[in-house]
């Protein structure tokens, strides 16, 4: 078993490390610099034609999207480690629904937001009704969120999974770079917690 992940710091591959570092999972990590343009390699293309991160090589085989290649992990090693429910299970198809949820609902709302806001986009192409649209979309998102963690520690259920991990990846980096308020929701705030005072993910950060 080998695996080779190749990441960028502060980008969506952040996700991958930390479930790494929770599966205890041995890997190489090759970081890529975007910068110097090493994704547009034809090595690298070779791997992910779409010259982006995450991406990984399992037992020689390349994946991207992550939230391919964490479904992969949480099926290869996660049950075993109790990070991923057993197939067929009830637990995972929620954890399926809300890893899922997570990647396309709260990342795509959250990065409208920031498009619109952020000094990392230009200013001349930012729209404050759009802004104000997604501000919106994340606020309703964060309650449904807050609502279903609402009697549970973790989206699943008792167990933390990957599903936590990469909600909780998300929005650990999106809420502290767009300080939105999330003060009222206190089943949201809690878990966070949980999971940003985990070991491995305080390891994985750092090393990010």
């Amino acid at each position: 078993m080998t695996i080779t992940f190749y990441y960028a710091p502060q980008s969506s591959a952040g996700r991958i490390r930390i479930s790494l570092a929770e599966l205890g999972v041995p890997h190489e990590a090759v970081r890529v610099d975007l910068r110097a343009g090493d994704q547009r390699k034809p090595e690298f293309l070779a791997l992910n034609p779409n010259g982006q991160v995450p991406t990984v090589v399992i037992d020689g085989t390349p994946m991207f999207e992550s939230v391919a290649i964490q479904i992969a992990l949480g099926e290869r090693y996660g049950v075993q480690k109790g990070l991923w429910p057993a197939p067929g299970s009830p637990e995972q198809l929620m954890a399926l629904t809300w890893l899922v949820w997570g990647q396309v609902n709260v990342t795509s709302a959250l990065y409208r937001y920031m498009k619109n806001t952020s000094e990392w986009f230009p200013k001349e192409q930012q729209d404050a009704k759009q802004a104000e649209a997604a501000l919106n979309e994340v606020r309703g998102l964060l309650r449904i969120l807050d609502g279903r963690l609402d009697g549970r520690p973790y989206v699943t259920g008792e167990r933390c999974t990957l599903a936590d991990l990469d909600l909780a990846s998300v929005l650990g980096w999106g809420l502290s770079m767009t300080k939105i308020d999330t003060s009222e929701l206190k089943n949201l705030k809690g878990w966070l917690g949980r999971i940003m005072e985990r070991p491995a993910v305080k390891a994985a950060m750092v090393d990010d």
